[in-house]
């Protein structure tokens, strides 16, 4: 009797197939129904007990068919439950809850339709694999878009805190349902690329949930702002120039907890609402946020000189890089110029004004600032630890915003010259050029020392310049010339410029002009390099920069020569350099040229940023 069964149904439900003539749900009514005939009346009987029956393949393709259809009823009653929530101001969904109405309501229907699957009892393992594959797609689908739409409407909220909190605390309780809801799919032992849906879609939740919590740090920026400038200002009113003794801890200690009471009552305030307001995951990413926030924005208002006047230094980029320097640390100028010199010809000399727009503010922390400092960035840390409640410590010492506030914190206050030689002995790809080169320079470098002395000097012979590339306007003039620097230790007393005459209108001019440098005995040549630009001189305004190479003294110190004059060789070199149109500087470079641009009464540091932070210029172009 099944035999006969099977096969009319067999050959009817083919035809159905093809011309869909009942619902869906029709059709999963008569697969239970068939199901429990099976089951009761055929799965022990020969030949078909301990076989894997058929019926299951003769309605797969209704159930596909259902499992398509609820993707759009899941998708209309998530909209449905998120517009209601919306209305009543997303309340808890439980009175011990921090999550609200919508997420209990969308997994309340995956959890129906995965419990319909699931009664089918499909003794297929292919098939039952294949339509759990199928239904991990419905779940991917439908709490994506409920991230989409928490997302969508995030912006509205980051003002009122408690609901931004609930909305975190949504996407975080879809993250921790979603788990729930991979076990009773199989957990472990489900296939591979089943697991492998489900676990991407942890991660794309996991995404959101940060992007959100960065968006809402973000919404208090400007609150936390304000208040590190008041605590600079606090910071800037502490006495005491000297080194701080170890009796004077305590007084430090003192005033440092002073110095944090702006901050610390902004910070008490949030994380009291937040802690009570978030699932400890959600309160932990914004945690993570705010210490960024608050380490970054202290190494901006705080310990390196604020930029008081970015339009004159970026008064030749576009308005969309502007907005990106209002906010960027020094080190992130970087980036910021690499892209606008690459798509844009109207860069000119975009850094010269460094030393400018610092005149207006000149604040250099004294040992006892810098201890007080320390002792807030220490108490700041126990604080975002929280006994353990809060962040690790091992995130918070490791994080690079505070190893880089640190490190500029450490820079700040060591000498000028000392700050030279950190940045020539880590600066060690300032030529690049990556934004295309402009032409090339022929020199000549030898290197002595005294051997009785150890005084050391170098000679430096310019000998050509090679395919300058530089338009001039019709009937201009192009008048190139050489200007030698030497950049290290220990030279404001000394030679450190030289300049050939200049060439006119030579494109390939031809110096020989030489200069001789002394160093001293204090440092090694290692520490110091030759910053070599082509200009073009004009007497009725400022020389144009052409390009600019740079030639590290450590890269020549062991090709050794002979001399007279009771020298010896330290080494010589010959080589022609590539000009680009600035000098490259990883985070390091930039912090110490931030710190240096604050020492306007130093005229060693003026030089220093002035050449370091020179860009070409593109005149207006007639080639000659």
């Amino acid at each position: 009797m099944w035999s006969l069964f099977a096969v009319d149904i067999k050959y009817a439900l083919e035809e159905h197939e093809q011309h869909r003539l009942c619902k869906s749900s029709e059709y999963m009514n008569l697969h239970f129904k068939v199901k429990w005939l099976y089951n009761n009346y055929v799965t022990d009987v020969p030949p078909y007990k301990d076989q894997v029956p058929e019926y299951p393949a003769w309605f797969e393709p209704f159930v596909m068919q259902w499992l398509n259809e609820n993707d759009d009823v899941s998708l209309e009653y998530l909209n449905g439950a998120f517009q209601r929530d919306k209305k009543d101001e997303f309340p808890p969904s439980s009175e011990n809850s921090l999550f609200s109405n919508s997420v209990v309501d969308v997994f309340t229907q995956l959890t129906q339709c995965f419990g319909v699957v699931s009664k089918l009892e499909c003794p297929d393992p292919e098939i039952w694999k294949r339509f759990m594959k199928r239904f991990a797609k419905t779940i991917v689908k439908v709490l994506l878009a409920y991230a989409d739409i928490c997302k969508e409407e995030f912006p509205n909220y980051v003002r009122d805190e408690k609901k931004a909190c609930i909305l975190m605390n949504n996407i975080q309780q879809l993250r921790v349902q979603l788990e729930k809801m991979y076990e009773k799919m199989g957990g472990e032992k489900l296939e591979e690329d089943v697991a492998t849906i489900l676990n991407e879609l942890q991660a794309s939740l996991n995404t959101v949930l940060d992007e959100l919590a960065h968006k809402f740090a973000k919404s208090l920026e400007d609150r936390i702002a304000v208040k590190v400038k008041e605590m600079g200002d606090k910071l800037a009113a502490v006495k005491g120039s000297g080194q701080v003794q170890p009796a004077q801890r305590n007084a430090v200690a003192m005033e440092a907890d002073d110095v944090l009471v702006p901050l610390m009552d902004l910070l008490e305030d949030s994380l009291s609402l937040y802690a009570q307001s978030c699932e400890k995951t959600v309160l932990k990413r914004l945690l993570k946020e705010l210490w960024k926030i608050v380490m970054t924005t202290m190494e901006k208002s705080v310990v390196l000189p604020p930029m008081t006047d970015k339009a004159m230094m970026l008064r030749n980029l576009t308005t969309s890089a502007k907005n990106m320097a209002s906010n960027a640390k020094i080190e992130d100028m970087s980036r910021l110029f690499k892209n606008q010199l690459a798509g844009s010809k109207d860069v000119k000399n975009a850094m010269s004004n460094i030393m400018d727009i610092s005149k207006d503010f000149e604040r250099n922390l004294t040992p006892k600032q810098c201890a007080v400092l320390e002792a807030a960035l220490d108490t700041i840390k126990q604080y975002f630890h929280a006994g353990g409640n809060g962040l690790k410590k091992n995130f918070l010492d490791k994080s690079p915003e505070l190893k880089s506030l640190n490190y500029a914190l450490s820079l700040y206050t060591q000498t000028t010259d000392t700050l030279i030689k950190t940045f020539c002995m880590t600066q060690t790809c300032q030529g690049s050029t990556e934004e295309g080169t402009v032409g090339e320079i022929s020199i000549q470098v030898d290197l002595y020392t005294h051997p009785g002395t150890g005084e050391q000097r170098i000679n430096v012979k310019v000998v050509a310049a090679n395919d300058l590339r530089w338009p001039t306007t019709a009937g201009g003039m192009f008048r190139p010339f050489v200007e030698v620097n030497l950049i290290g230790p220990h030279l404001a007393e000394k030679k450190r410029k030289f300049a050939t005459k200049s060439k006119s209108n030579s494109w390939s001019p031809k110096y020989n002009e030489s200069v001789q440098f002394l160093i001293g005995s204090e440092e090694g040549p290692e520490n110091y390099e030759l910053h070599i630009c082509v200009k073009d001189y004009f007497f009725a305004r400022d020389d144009r920069l052409v390009g600019v190479a740079v030639l590290q003294l450590r890269d020549i110190v062991d090709q050794g020569s002979c001399a007279t004059w009771l020298k010896i060789a330290l080494g010589s070199c010959a080589t022609w350099l590539s000009l680009g149109k600035r000098c490259h500087m990883d985070e390091t470079g930039w912090t110490v040229l931030r710190i240096l641009s604050q020492r306007t009464n130093d005229d060693v540091a003026k030089e220093f940023v002035k050449l370091k932070s020179e860009v070409r210029g593109e005149p207006p172009i007639t080639q000659q």
